[in-house]
């Protein structure tokens, strides 16, 4: 799975990661067991994996990463739709909202990514937590947008497909899009809930 992106220039300190974590065994395997594990869009690590071939690197990262360990997840990509592929968009039809390709409305991936998205939750029952890409049709955690079957634009805006899903099977899981986490006070909470989802997951066990 994806994991934390190599240091590069201009990366940006991640407001807020500072301080919040409990201090860490000195064990690196140790480290690695302890530190809570947070979903990530797998673009958002630097990884070319979006429709277009490109990646939306998160250059705040680094911080974020050395509190949790970074778990990439890229819906459309592991679905089977592979890359570059077409750009996509959510259509709004009488039997729900559905995952079709912006220049062919006829070609509809819903079912291949549904067929992805249930076995992919489970296999994350262990996350703590997980930082979504803004507005992707698959990963949007709000502000989707939606069209109708005429390919109009709707006022109402929706939640991407996986981040739908996500939310459903597992409705206490801490979640942020990537642009929070240039805010401190939004990231000092995610990764305070994060920490809290962590103790009672491992309370549980």
């Amino acid at each position: 799975m994806g994991a934390a992106p190599a240091p590069a220039h201009g990366t940006r300190q991640c407001p807020g990661c500072e301080g919040l974590a409990a201090p860490l065994p000195r064990s690196p395997a140790a480290v690695s067991a302890e530190r809570p594990r947070v979903g990530i869009s797998r673009c958002l690590l630097g990884e070319t994996v979006r429709y277009d071939g490109g990646h939306r690197r998160l250059l705040v990262l680094e911080a974020l990463a050395a509190q949790v360990h970074l778990v990439g997840v890229c819906p459309e990509l592991e679905a089977g739709l592979g890359v570059p592929r077409p750009p996509m968009q959510l259509v709004r039809t009488p039997s729900g909202l559905r995952l079709r390709e912006v220049a062919a409305p006829t070609r509809d991936h819903t079912r291949a990514l549904q067929a992805f998205v249930g076995p992919k939750i489970r296999e994350l029952a262990d996350l703590d937590g997980f930082v979504l890409k803004s507005r992707s049709p698959s990963c949007g955690l709000e502000g989707v947008p939606v069209f109708n079957e005429a390919g109009t634009r709707l006022e109402k805006t929706g939640r991407g497909l996986f981040a739908a899903a996500l939310l459903a099977a597992c409705p206490g899981l801490p979640v942020i899009e990537e642009g929070s986490l240039l805010h401190a006070h939004d990231v000092a909470v995610f990764l305070e809930r994060v920490v809290a989802h962590a103790h009672g997951r491992r309370a549980q066990a």
